[in-house]
């Protein structure tokens, strides 16, 4: 069975990268993508993917809050938080907002195929700066 992907940042630039980056994976779908998190939780809960995309700091809500809500509203729903916060505060913070993983985005090209993959697996996944 495939995995169904929501990708949630609100720079465009950064979606249409991480759509390369995932989207030739076989067996992976890209099957929207969200600009806020009141769109992603809206999309979540419609959509029903396997695993959210999300980054933290965006317009409207942020990707925490956005993250408590899934949770809340679709938890069969994998969160995996992506984010240029290279913050072990924050990274607790993520972790008890219900995320199943944490990417810092310098850490996205070597590491989020493998965190997209655990995630799908029900598998925490960190990749962090040191």
């Amino acid at each position: 069975m495939g995995t169904r992907i929501l990708l949630v940042d609100d720079h465009p630039v950064v979606r249409r990268g991480l759509k390369h980056l995932l989207g030739v994976q076989p067996g992976w779908e890209i099957i929207d993508e969200a600009a806020d998190g009141v769109e992603a939780v809206e999309k979540a809960q419609r959509l029903d993917p396997d695993v959210v995309l999300l980054d933290i700091s965006m317009p409207r809500m942020g990707g925490l809050e956005a993250c408590r809500l899934i949770r809340e509203t679709a938890p069969r729903c994998e969160i995996l938080i992506l984010t240029q916060h290279n913050s072990t505060q924050m990274l607790q913070e993520a972790l008890n907002a219900g995320a199943r993983g944490y990417v810092v985005k310098s850490k996205a090209d070597s590491d989020l195929r493998q965190a997209v993959q655990a995630a799908k697996e029900h598998r925490s996944f960190v990749a962090f700066d040191c």
